[in-house]
């Protein structure tokens, strides 16, 4: 029999459900534990895992053997905020070239730790030349590319007894484009003899997750500690991604890398990284990511370190430049005037941050507002840190200027843009400049 239990207004239901809130209101479930990577170039440090700051990748898209053009492109990204930079080590020429490469950023004091891109002759290259495997910070090394057959294990262990050899940390990154053939056509093999078979899919993610924690285990009986790897099983679909990456953090503890491995050009590139990193990014799952977009072609390579600060900072996890809030602009807004403010202010901002980076510790957390009309405009730039509020259609530009919640002025005429831009330097330089005292 089922007996109803009587609700009174005002008692447990209601303080339950008020607790389930408070439990929502938390955000981010808790960071996933693993063990902590350290990666270096001479004094420089990065750690990956642990406590440490989700860590921000990119990858270069020049010929490594060009040495020149290498480094400078490298400096673009470090100067991005990329706190790691990939390169292609192919062929001997670019394993030629890495030292090279090494010297001329050091004399430029880029001190980014290079990571080694290795696929098919990596253990060749390392071995044949010693002033690249000392070179790099850290080898990323495909085990569905190291060899075939049984030429697979020796020729994977070369590479890891290197890393060993010369103190470097490894990623092991699994593919689904290069997944090792023999280790799914047996799983899908075993697959067909269960009484109820898996889908393909779940039998790819399966096969996906076992190369990059069986080829991880392998290395630690190699000698190569568990703080010195980092996993990532990369695809190209937003759930697939999501879906292996879920089950990868239940059965590990290594450090993860994220990213989606050919995210696509434009919006669709930008959007499918952010969907399916900020899912996981919640959920505790990630140590470092890297947002492998296909830049239009008069972009520069510098965008994917941008989207992925922005997918970081949009949710909160860390601060990279001052955020600029702009409103999306509606029929109370048809002047273009807080468009170019918003823009300009924004570019500026991220210029700017070569420089205040170091001379004004915090200011990455400033908030800076731009907005259209008088409907939300006020009351969104009094929660900034600087506000204006431009006034919307066919009214005179008088834009009131709000800083940390207090109307200090109204700006008037054609030179607002200029005169916004000034007291953002003056706020700046009053609030987060570092006072020398005797």
């Amino acid at each position: 029999m089922c007996h109803t239990i009587p609700f009174k207004a005002g008692t447990a239901p209601v303080e339950n459900s008020i607790v389930a809130s408070q439990q929502l209101f938390s955000g981010f479930d808790p960071k996933r534990r693993t063990h902590i990577v350290t990666v270096r170039w001479r004094d420089h440090v990065v750690t990956i895992g642990g406590g440490a700051p989700i860590r921000v990748q990119s990858m270069t898209s020049t010929d490594t053997a060009d040495a020149v053009g290498t480094a400078i492109q490298i400096k673009e990204l470090a100067q991005a905020g990329s706190e790691l930079v990939r390169i292609t080590i192919n062929k001997p020429e670019a394993a030629a070239a890495v030292l090279k490469i090494r010297e001329q950023l050091d004399r430029m004091s880029i001190n980014v730790p290079l990571i080694g891109d290795f696929h098919y002759n990596g253990h060749l290259l390392l071995r044949d030349y010693p002033d690249c495997a000392q070179a790099l910070s850290k080898y990323r090394i495909n085990p569905g590319n190291v060899g075939q057959g049984a030429k697979r294990s020796t020729q994977f262990a070369q590479m890891i007894e290197t890393a060993i050899f010369y103190n470097k940390p490894v990623r092991i990154g699994v593919n689904w484009g290069s997944l090792d053939q023999d280790l799914l056509a047996r799983m899908m093999d075993e697959n067909s003899r269960r009484v109820t078979p898996w889908n393909p899919s779940s039998v790819m993610y399966e096969a996906l997750i076992q190369s990059a924690i069986s080829s991880a285990e392998h290395a630690v009986k190699l000698g190569l500690g568990r703080d010195r790897i980092v996993l990532s099983c990369k695809v190209s679909g937003v759930q697939d991604l999501i879906s292996i990456y879920r089950a990868l953090a239940m059965r590990c503890s290594f450090a993860l890398h994220l990213g989606l491995t050919e995210a696509g050009i434009g919006s669709k590139g930008i959007i499918a990284s952010a969907a399916s990193m900020s899912v996981l990014l919640q959920q505790g799952i990630g140590d470092t990511i890297r947002v492998s977009i296909t830049p239009e072609p008069e972009d520069l390579r510098t965008g994917e370190v941008i989207v992925a600060q922005e997918i970081l900072q949009t949710m909160g996890l860390r601060s990279f430049m001052p955020m600029v809030i702009a409103c999306p602009g509606c029929g109370r807004t048809t002047s273009i005037v807080f468009q170019k403010l918003a823009s300009r202010i924004q570019n500026y901002l991220r210029k700017q941050m070569l420089v205040w980076r170091k001379q004004y510790p915090g200011v990455e957390m400033m908030n800076v507002a731009v907005m259209g009309c008088i409907v939300n405009g006020p009351g969104e730039s009094k929660h900034a840190n600087i506000g204006i509020s431009l006034p919307g259609t066919g009214e005179n530009p008088a834009a009131p200027v709000f800083i940390d919640g207090v109307k200090t002025t109204t700006l008037r005429g054609a030179l607002i843009v200029e005169q916004f831009q000034e007291i953002v330097n003056d706020y700046v330089h009053r609030t987060y400049g570092v006072t020398v005292t005797s």
